[in-house]
């Protein structure tokens, strides 16, 4: 008799199952589009995408943009410089009945004015009005960098907005401690009044305060560029981007409106920002740690890519997984236990600009350096392989390819689908599919192998599952007398009793037993000759 167990269950000398099959993604060209900064969805099927000049496009399909853009504000979208333009877009909760958006952009000459406004769609559900613009929020930027942009709605409704401390290098005029600017903060505003300005939702950390801005929600930020918040759990994720050292993935947990300060530009990720004076900074934390920080020398990151938590469906293994990535560095990470970090793929591809997410939660990448849009996939959506035992044959499931191993070892010549186990132990089977895809079965744990003769004998066991006693029963005088062992499924044998040829039955107290999964083996002379699955019930 055999059981197919699975991983954490078998304590075998195998890695666990996360790690034998670990997850790896692909990137599918999913569209054609010159300077994407972003892209994201209205809640149906479409997918929209900033172009950093000015302009908004319809991707109706893989490879289908529509061609005329949904709204075009080049004529005051100022892009003169590479961290300036249309940077952000989001849709209102109520989109599909109201049809309001709002975005932010750099707007007026030079180092201009962010602008965060409100539009609406036309009568032609593919065409915005570029003359409904009502503009919410400007902030005058005295530097052309660090504009942040990104905007987001959040679980409570409210319309989040990520603004960089202003620029320059070090925050020279300190905005992002300066709880008297929106710069180098994040702002959260109600405006779900539809009219010429916004409220102040009246649980902001601030709200009512007379010497800071009751629109901040939280400080010390560098350049928020992306952050999102988690569709299920309502946490919010931040890709902060560094200054000359550091780059740093923030987390805060949802409902949470204390008003984090993330500590810039007192420091750049863990440590003190070199060249910046620390007068007044151990009186402006306790700071807010990040969950992450990559360096730029050892690591080559230079502006850490904020992304989202996977919620989509069309690819399970990637559920629950916090995506992001590098502008430079361009690989693709997210987190494990504890904040783990584990890449997902290894690109070193320059110009991924944003992650953002369709109306059913499947993620996409915009490369602004290459004018493509890129749809997230697992490298190997397929299912893991199956492994049937019918007590002589271990077989697997269809694939291009196997190989077999016992205890975690490979087994020489066992690469054909099935495989005749000489052996007792923990069989498993890589299965190939394709160039790039080998996964991992879970463990069969054989039990039988060293059974003789033509007929196998299998004694009757009663009742199942039993609670205080086993009972075997076989014809008397019809088989040899066994040494009958019952084992946990880790090996260990806890009762071991004597079944005479002659006796036609035989007793095993089990009362004492914890409740699970035991293994009944029968000796002859010290070998193997059956083996047989209990369950044990209280």
């Amino acid at each position: 008799m055999n059981k197919i167990v699975l991983c954490a269950l078998a304590a075998l000398p195998l890695a666990s199952c996360a790690q034998q099959n670990p997850v790896e993604i692909a990137l599918h060209q999913w569209a054609v589009v010159a300077n994407p900064v972003y892209v994201t969805n209205a809640g149906d099927d479409r997918l929209f995408v900033v172009q950093q000049q000015g302009i908004i496009r319809i991707i109706a399909d893989s490879m289908q943009v529509l061609p005329v853009p949904f709204l075009n504000i080049t004529d005051r979208v100022n892009d003169g410089a590479s961290e300036q333009g249309l940077l952000g877009l989001a849709f209102d909760p109520g989109y599909l009945e109201n049809g309001f958006f709002y975005v932010n952009y750099i707007h007026g000459n030079d180092e201009g004015t962010s602008r965060i406004s409100r539009f609406q769609v036309t009568a032609d559900p593919n065409v915005a009005d570029p003359a409904s613009e009502v503009v919410l929020y400007t902030v005058e930027q005295p530097y052309w960098n660090h504009n942040g942009g990104c905007l987001q709605f959040g679980p409570d409704g409210h319309l989040y907005c990520g603004f960089g401390d202003g620029g320059s290098g070090n925050d020279p005029q300190n905005n992002a401690q300066n709880m008297a600017t929106p710069l180098g903060k994040m702002i959260r505003i109600d405006v779900s009044q539809h009219n010429d300005t916004f409220l102040i939702p009246p649980d902001n950390p601030f709200a009512g305060s007379t010497d800071t801005l009751p629109e901040i929600w939280a400080s010390g930020l560098r350049n928020p560029w992306r952050f999102s918040f988690d569709r299920s759990t309502g946490d919010l994720w931040i890709g902060d981007v560094g200054q000359n050292a550091w780059e740093e993935v923030d987390f805060h947990a949802a409902g949470d409106n204390s008003g984090p300060d993330f500590g810039w530009r007192c420091r750049e990720g863990l440590v003190a920002t070199p060249g910046v004076s620390q007068t007044g900074c151990a009186a402006a934390g306790p700071f807010v740690d990040p969950v992450a920080v990559f360096n730029h020398t050892g690591q080559g990151w230079c502006s850490v890519i904020g992304g989202y938590v996977y919620r989509g469906t069309q690819y399970p293994r990637l559920q629950g997984k916090y995506i992001f990535t590098d502008y430079c560095n361009g690989d693709f990470i997210t987190f494990g236990e504890n904040y783990a970090l584990d890449t997902l793929l290894l690109t070193g591809t320059y110009g991924f600009s944003a992650i953002g997410e369709d109306a059913g939660g499947e993620l996409y990448v915009t490369d602004v350096e290459n004018n493509k849009v890129f749809k997230i996939v697992d490298a190997c959506p397929m299912d893991a392989p199956q492994v049937g035992f019918d007590g002589t044959t271990l077989t697997s499931t269809l694939a291009d390819a196997w190989q077999w191993f016992l205890n975690g070892l490979p087994i020489a010549g066992a690469t054909a689908q099935t495989c005749i186990p000489e052996a007792n132990g923990n069989y498993q089977v890589e299965a190939s599919f394709g160039d790039i895809c080998q996964l991992l079965s879970d463990t069969v744990v054989v039990l039988s192998v060293g059974i003789t003769g033509g007929n196998v004998f299998q004694p009757s066991i009663f009742p199942q599952p039993a609670s205080a006693l086993l009972t075997l029963r076989a014809e008397a005088g019809a088989r040899p007398a066994y040494t009958v062992e019952l084992a946990d499924m880790s090996g260990q044998v806890l009762r071991t009793r004597f079944w005479a040829a002659d006796a036609a039955k035989l007793l095993i107290d089990v009362a004492g037993l914890a409740e699970g999964t035991y293994v009944l083996r029968g000796r002859e002379k010290g070998l193997l000759r059956w083996a047989r699955q209990v369950q044990v019930v209280h």
